[in-house]
């Protein structure tokens, strides 16, 4: 994996609720942290994590931009606002 140096999130056998909660706690917890991207392995099956995945990043003030990993389409890459 290209972004195996990142911190990353593994979000297989998780339900949606479970997936919202992780999903806002690991980006507030890396803003605090002051990282700069992050990795959410959500994976490829029917596509309910992803989808659920990419509406929180959406809704979330602290998440600057995401976008599906290029060479794993299981797993998204997430740019944190450094200043808010």
């Amino acid at each position: 994996m290209l972004y195996n140096h990142l911190p990353s999130l593994d979000l297989h056998g998780m339900d949606r609720e479970i997936t919202r909660i992780l999903v806002n706690e690991f980006i507030r917890d890396h803003y605090k942290m002051k990282t700069e991207r992050v990795v959410i392995i959500h994976g490829i099956g029917t596509g309910v994590l992803k989808k659920t995945v990419h509406e929180e990043l959406r809704k979330n003030k602290l998440v600057e931009n995401f976008y599906l990993d290029f060479f794993n389409i299981g797993s998204t890459i997430v740019s944190i606002k450094q200043n808010i």
